[in-house]
Order: C-alpha cells, then structure tokens, then sequence
C-alpha cells in the first residue's frame, strides 16, 4: 500500500465518519459500511475500516481486546496502539491469536478482516488428489506479488516442454511439472486473462499429446490422463467465461472421460459441477439439477461436498423455486464448510466462504428474497480481494439486489465494476450480471442510471466476429 499524506489520512477519518453515521442512521449492518467504505476509500485496509465502520479509536479497540482475554481469565496481551496502527497499515500482520482476538472484538469473519492467514511459496491449496496443503491458506494479492503474464505463464508451459524433449513418452519428471501447470494454472486464475490462460493452458494439454498417446508405462500414463484432464477442466471453464458454451461442453466432456479413466472421482465431481453450471446457462435446469445430484455423489470429502452443494445444487434448486429444497441445500453447505479445518481451499477448483456467499445472494434473488440476497452478497463483497472476478460478480449481485430501491446506487456500483476490471478480464458471468442489472433498472431516469446504460451499449464482446478475445 502506497503512502497517505497526513492531510489524506484527516480526510478520510472525516468522511469515514460521515459515512458510519449515515449507514447508522438507516440501520445499515457493519459489513454494509465496510463495503461501502473500502469502495469510497481504496487505500484503507479491511482491518482499519472494520475499525472504522465501528466508530472505535484504535485505544478502544486494544481496550476491547484486553477485555475479551480477561473474560477468558487469561491475561490481557501487550497490544498497543502502535501496533494495531501498523497491523491496520502494514508491512506487519497480527498472529494468529490477535487475528482471532480482533475478528472476535469486530464480530466479524478473518475473510472479513482480511487477516486469513496466507502463502506466497506457491504451493499449496486443494490442488486434485492428495494434498500438502498449507491450512487456513486463502489466495491474497499482495502487493508487487502478482506474476505477469509474460513471465509466468510461458515459462511453465515451456518448463514441461523441455522435459517432455528429454523424456518423450512421459516419465516421473513429466508428471510432476504437468501437475505443477495444473496447479500454477488453477491458483492463478483470476490473475489472468480468459482468453490469453486459455492460450496457455490449451497449449500445455497439447504438449501431452504424444505423452498420453504411448506413456512410459501404465501409472504414468493414469498420471498423465489425470493432468490432461484438469488441463481440460480448466478449459472448459476458461470457454465458459468467454461466453463459448459449445467449446465450454466438449472441454468439460473430455475432462470428465480422462478422469473416469484415470479413477480420480474429485475430476469427476468437479467436472459434473462445472457442466450444471453450463446447463443452468443455457437455461436447462433439469440437466443442470441432474448433473449437480451426479457430482453431489462423487463428493470425496466435506469441502467437496460443501462446493457441489453451494454452487451447482442450491442455485439450480433456487432457479426451479424449490424453496424448501435450496433452503435445506444451504443449510447443508453452510454447515459443512464451517467443519472444513482450513475453512476452504484456493483456486479455481477450491471453494470458500465467499464464494458460498455469492451463490446463495443469487439464489435469493432467484426466489425474489432481495433483502436475503442483499445481507450475503455484501458479505461476499467484504470476503473478496478488490477488483477481482470474485469481487465483481458480488458487487454486481448486489446492484442487481439495490437496483429496484435504489437504482442510482445500484447503477454506481456497476460503472464502478467497468472502471476497475479491464474489460479484457471481464468474464461472460460478470457481463451476464450487468445485463440483469440493466434490466432490473428498467426504465428509470437519471443520471447514473443512463451513464450506465452507455457504458454497457459500447461494451465489446468477449471474443469479436475474427474469433478474437478483446484487450484491454
């Protein structure tokens, strides 16, 4: 985080405070003002504005802490404001167990707080199959940590491309850098383009090739079908979000054969969710049911299962008005995921409270519980990193949800969404989601609302009339 000027610092204690006292003064929830100040103030950390949001000097929340330690009958730590000053401000991150002691005095998730402990090392996760996962590990964006694209994605994919020269029909080596792409792929997704990962990811599959066709042996050829089909998993919902659902279906279809072949029920679990994800796109919902109960059945652990149920069941049951049956969906997810010991997986194919929080604000908005579906998208909002996929599609949730009450805030929320993300990273969902927001606006008439409106009429498609995807 750059450096605020001490004027800085005095202007956005003052309008912070104006903000607290008016979401206060219309009963909004903590978590609301929050969203609301880290969209207004984005040099501000989640930690500082949860402060802020409260309306606490940094003296009552170390006096808040000392307090909550001696309810505990333990002694009171030596938490100074000097210090929750630089945890606010950085470089330096409270433990564990002030990170704790901090969500428990806030009443609010670590998510939240974005103080989920984090790796840099670029290992770990749920990656597919037997984990070294670091625990509690949530992907963050850390400032000057983002790999670019020129030097990240090239250099792995050529990495496998030296190994396979050296060993041609595959090998140990082989299979180990073909399941490091997988995951260097997976746990940067959202770092990435649509269309230049898929340039990459499609051209790693395509080094497997004569690999997979005469492996070395019979395990490495099960190892190898096991990479290429998350390779086409990856694929699939790579196609998906540049709006080619034919492509997304033939990607997805491989993916799920290589992983029967290869006996890795996680693919197949994963893979089943992605295609209930497409059916309920092309507005076939009991396909879409039909594949999400399938995956459901292939769930290889809680996490697993959590995911298959937030986000393949529960929106299906949702768009089919099962009210009961989605309200017993998320029940399930919900508790499900609190029993996951690291509270979720990063990448692509992991899944975490956020993103349960999106799919459950579109369900209630599904069956016309704005009010529900307002609550969880502002949660999701406050759970994700700014600017990123994740936080797009919930921020749109929520204008979607706004839009009806309050269709000068909602449309704000969406130009702010086209101002932030390169419309190069602006996925096919993202764009779906403005589309309903527009169409929840209807014909209402002022200002934002028709700047909105231009601003999605010159919007470019995802891929042009050549088969190209746009650039920023």
């Amino acid at each position: 985080m750059g450096q605020i000027t001490r004027s800085r610092r005095a202007q956005i204690q003052r309008e912070a405070a104006a903000l607290r006292m008016r979401g206060q003064r219309d009963g909004f929830p903590p978590e609301r003002i929050v969203t609301a100040m880290r969209g207004t103030f984005p040099e501000v950390s989640p930690l500082e504005a949860w402060r802020l949001a409260l309306g606490w000097s940094r003296a009552q929340t170390v006096t808040q802490i000392a307090d909550l330690y001696l309810a505990d009958g333990l002694k009171p730590p030596a938490l100074s404001e000097a210090m929750l000053c630089r945890f606010e401000h950085g470089p330096d991150r409270p433990g564990p167990e002030y990170a704790t002691m901090l969500a428990r005095a806030y009443g609010a998730h670590l998510d939240q707080l974005g103080l989920r402990p984090r790796c840099v090392c670029g290992y770990g996760g749920q990656r597919y199959g037997p984990s070294k996962a670091h625990p509690g590990w949530a992907p963050v964006l850390l400032p000057g940590d983002v790999m670019t694209t020129a030097s990240g994605l090239p250099a792995v994919r050529e990495s496998l491309r030296l190994a396979l020269l050296d060993a041609p029909h595959g090998g140990s080596v082989v299979v180990e850098l073909a399941e490091a792409a997988v995951e260097h792929y997976a746990l940067n997704y959202s770092r990435h383009a649509p269309s230049l990962l898929f340039d990459e990811v499609h051209a790693a599959r395509g080094l497997l090739a004569e690999a997979l066709a005469s492996p070395a042996d019979g395990a490495t050829g099960v190892d190898l079908r096991r990479a290429a089909g998350w390779l086409s998993a990856l694929l699939g919902n790579l196609a998906f979000h540049l709006a080619d659902h034919s492509g997304a279906r033939a990607h997805l279809a491989i993916a799920a054969s290589l992983g029967e072949r290869a006996g890795d029920t996680r693919l197949m679990a994963w893979t089943l969710g992605a295609q209930s994800m497409l059916a309920r796109a092309c507005h076939d919902l009991p396909a879409a049911l039909a594949h999400a109960q399938a995956g459901l059945e292939r769930a290889t652990s809680p996490l697993v299962r959590a995911q298959l149920l937030g986000w393949a069941v529960l929106p299906t049951l949702a768009q089919l008005g099962e009210v009961a049956d989605a309200e017993r969906a998320l029940s399930e997810a919900t508790t499900t995921l609190a029993a996951d010991p690291a509270g979720g997986a990063p990448g692509r194919f992991g899944f975490d409270a956020a993103e349960l929080d999106l799919h459950e604000a579109e369900s209630w908005l599904a069956l016309g519980r704005t009010d529900r579906a307002i609550g969880r998208a502002e949660a999701s909002t406050a759970g994700c990193v700014p600017y990123t996929p994740g936080w797009a599609a919930a921020t749109l949730v929520l204008a979607q949800a706004e839009a009806e009450k309050r269709p000068g805030d909602a449309a704000a929320r969406a130009l702010d969404v086209l101002e932030r993300v390169p419309v190069d990273r602006l996925r096919s969902t993202s764009r779906e989601r403005l589309l309903r927001v527009a169409a929840t606006l209807g014909d209402t008439d002022i200002a934002t609302v028709r700047d909105f409106r231009e601003r999605l009429r010159t919007l470019p498609p995802p891929i042009d009339v050549h088969g190209r995807g746009v650039t920023a």
